[in-house]
């Protein structure tokens, strides 16, 4: 494959990194492995414009990116819409899709199974058009998001301690507001603190990232207005992976969500792949199955299929 990689110096693990011995290490890797590949090193505000006009290309078989998730997000954007495979090398805080493409996520690591892997094609997810590969999300974590971005942080470390210093500021103000979907023939309208709808249901785990990448279905979640009490059950639920046996949280699988925001106040948010854009009074979520080229470790297809015959034979 004939492979350029952008490599986001301003993100997560690459801020501590030498990144001149890095890219020379990831061209050394990709081309013994056989792919032609030019390695480079950009800031976060000109990496995506940069992997635009990579995409465009009518030479380039795919973009390896490496970075946060916000990085990641763009890059599968540009890869969806330019047809073209996509590499996740994951230098953020959490690498929500690297673990959803079970990748190692050490950054060297990455380089052998990237190079060496096969391409599979997975589903992703749209909220008006805009392209998604973790989720969009209302109420409780878009205020979470807001409250986080008024505190200043420089690393790792920071970002995290103002998610949790928000988190808290949450479970004593939890947002309510009224939405009316309609999905798979049904019509509600519910008065919530919390909506999220994730490609792809999110899997038994704390940080809530889907299991399978190929299910052909949306999650939709929402939880009923919640005091700070049912805030705090409902957090420590996701940390153990069980959130979906909380009480306030309904759940249903879908390949297409219509949502309407009656009464949207101005300034109202909500959080896509975790950047916090305006939320518009009428989002329409779709499923675009295995429409996402990525690049993922040799025999990983094979094994996901192998587990999903197992797990329905035992259903």
């Amino acid at each position: 494959m004939k492979l350029i990689g952008f490599f986001n110096r301003d993100g997560g693990t690459f801020k501590t990194t030498d990144m001149a011995a890095y890219e020379k290490k990831a061209e050394q890797v990709f081309r013994d492995a056989g792919h032609e590949f030019e390695g480079l090193v950009v800031s976060g505000g000109e990496v995506v414009a940069a992997m635009e006009r990579a995409a465009r290309r009518d030479d380039i078989d795919g973009i390896v990116a490496g970075g946060g998730d916000g990085t990641i997000s763009a890059a599968a954007s540009v890869a969806w819409k330019n047809g073209v495979a996509l590499g996740v090398i994951p230098a953020g805080t959490m690498n929500l899709f690297a673990r959803s493409l079970k990748l190692p996520l050490d950054i060297w690591q990455v380089l052998d199974v990237l190079a060496t892997g096969e391409v599979e094609q997975v589903d992703i997810g749209s909220a008006n058009g805009r392209p998604f590969i973790h989720q969009f999300s209302a109420g409780l974590h878009a205020r979470m998001v807001r409250y986080r971005n008024a505190y200043t942080y420089r690393s790792r470390i920071g970002k995290m301690s103002a998610s949790t210093r928000a988190a808290f500021g949450v479970i004593v103000n939890p947002p309510e507001f009224d939405v009316d979907f309609e999905a798979d023939g049904i019509r509600e309208r519910r008065h919530v603190s919390a909506i999220s709808v994730s490609n792809n249901p999110f899997g038994a785990n704390a940080l809530l990232y889907a299991d399978d990448l190929r299910s052909g279905e949306l999650g939709f979640y929402t939880a009923r207005p919640l005091r700070p009490l049912g805030v705090a059950r409902l957090a420590v639920d996701m940390l153990r992976g069980r959130f979906r046996k909380n009480a306030d949280v309904m759940v249903m699988h879908t390949r297409e969500v219509q949502l309407h925001f009656p009464k949207l106040r101005n300034l109202a948010n909500c959080v896509m792949d975790g950047e916090l854009l305006p939320l518009e009074r009428d989002v329409t979520l779709k499923l675009h199955a295995g429409e996402l080229k990525v690049m993922i470790r040799q025999g990983t297809a094979a094994r996901a299929v192998e587990e999903e015959a197992i797990r329905r034979a035992a259903v």
